[in-house]
């Protein structure tokens, strides 16, 4: 026998692991000027490598003891007392819009033709559980050069229908808290925010400094390779209201009643003693379902890299800090031409890119600068939808019915002139050179 134990056995296979990054993932960090360089990627070495093998090691293949130390260890990072991992960032909006329909929330229950305050300059998945359900999303602008929420507009927005507002911190930059929030418990609204393009951003609120994400009753996250940290695919959801956990869960977990974690039952000590709805009296607790539900659970395999880039987070978030101010520095000499992107006042972003809106007189349209930009090895992106609303979804939705939208003039210049590039942790001051360089020459030729 090769091994004596176990433990001999994973050690020596998860050094042969390290060995197999080392040689064959590892990278030298040198750039070429003309080099492919995309707007994010995986920043990662052996620990994750090494955690994966762990977890395949187990071959426990749905969430167990990986899933339970990230969740716990998130919680710790952020400061929220419950996180739910899932499989996407896109389930974790859907998660956290649906908490919100649930029965036991009363008369703040959101219900088919309530209203939903949003922005139409949005990624799709911030809005689309909204209109699935059969609420009305209501659209308002977004201000620029920050391109978030313009909170001016939340008074007008508002009507007796009104539940709650669900916004996005825009690739990293945080709303304006302090006056959505104030807006919101005004008028006993939930505040969801879709941190999923945030994660490591702070705000700063009556002189106390927390975690977007933390601010709202439900704060959500992605894990898809761009994102500030990854796990291939997956997503959380957090929040400190233990109703709303409860719910999040169990619309997570098929709808169950049951609270019991996979392999695990008769949490409760009443799996055969319970009356529920009409069911017979002592059915079997595992399969009550109190909640039109999913499986939106994320894998072990996935958690278990989760767990290593969780501690790569305060550098990654300092190293995306560095390549967007040295970015911005850099591009200052095209003012006259682009206007450049500000942070929210009272923020300190964890930049997920850097947004460029191209000035109508800079004799250059936005198409032209980024086939420019692209044609040199440049990767390029729109933000997101645009102007939401305008999109082929859209076709059929009736405005006034279907969703009610304000005046979005800032969100029109946004889908025909503005585009981001990144500032990722992987990226080296060579490759941030390359990219001014060529954005200056783009204006130029």
């Amino acid at each position: 026998m090769r091994w004596n134990d176990e433990k001999s056995a994973r050690d020596e296979i998860k050094a042969l692991v390290a060995e197999y990054y080392e040689q064959f993932h590892k990278k030298d960090g040198k750039f070429t000027p003309g080099e492919r360089i995309g707007y994010a990627g995986r920043v990662y070495d052996e620990r994750e490598m090494c955690s994966l093998t762990d977890a395949m090691l187990d071959f426990w293949l749905t969430s167990g003891r990986f899933t339970k130390e990230f969740e716990k260890e998130l919680g710790e990072f952020l400061g929220v007392k419950y996180v739910s991992l899932v499989n996407s960032g896109s389930s974790a909006n859907l998660l956290a819009f649906m908490a919100l329909t649930a029965a036991e929330l009363d008369d703040r229950r959101i219900k088919p033709g309530d209203e939903v305050i949003t922005v139409a300059c949005a990624f799709p998945t911030t809005v689309t559980p909204i209109i699935l359900y059969g609420a009305v999303p209501v659209f308002v602008d977004v201000t620029i050069p920050q391109y978030n929420i313009d909170v001016s507009y939340l008074e007008k927005a508002l009507s007796p229908k009104t539940k709650a507002v669900i916004i996005a911190h825009t690739l990293g930059n945080p709303f304006n808290i302090e006056a959505v929030s104030a807006f919101c418990k005004e008028h006993n609204l939930w505040l969801v925010e879709d941190n999923c393009d945030a994660l490591g951003s702070t705000y700063t609120l009556n002189g106390v400094t927390g975690y977007t994400g933390t601010f709202g009753d439900i704060g959500t996250s992605s894990f898809y390779p761009p994102h500030h940290i990854t796990m291939g695919e997956g997503g959380a959801v957090y929040t400190d209201n233990p109703l709303l956990d409860k719910i999040v869960r169990s619309f997570r977990d098929w709808g169950r009643e049951c609270s019991c974690v996979s392999g695990q039952d008769n949490l409760c000590g009443h799996r055969f003693d319970g009356q529920f709805g009409k069911l017979p009296y002592g059915y079997d607790h595992k399969y009550v379902y109190s909640h039109f539900g999913y499986n939106l659970k994320a894998t072990d395999l996935q958690a278990a890299i989760g767990v290593e880039q969780l501690k790569k987070l305060p550098e990654f978030t300092k190293k995306r800090a560095e390549n967007w101010e040295y970015l911005r520095n850099k591009l200052n000499c095209l003012s006259e031409k682009i206007i450049l992107p500000e942070k929210e006042a009272g923020s300190t972003p964890s930049w997920f890119g850097f947004l460029i809106t191209v000035k109508p007189d800079s004799g250059k349209s936005r198409n032209e600068v980024t086939r420019f930009l692209e044609d040199k090895g440049i990767q390029t992106r729109l933000l997101f939808g645009g102007n939401f609303i305008l999109q082929p979804s859209f076709e059929g939705m009736k405005e006034g019915t279907d969703y009610r939208a304000l005046a979005l003039n800032n969100t029109e210049v946004v889908m025909n002139r503005s585009f981001w590039i990144g500032v990722y942790p992987g990226m080296t001051k060579e490759m941030l050179d390359y990219m001014a360089q060529q954005l200056i020459a783009a204006f130029d030729k």
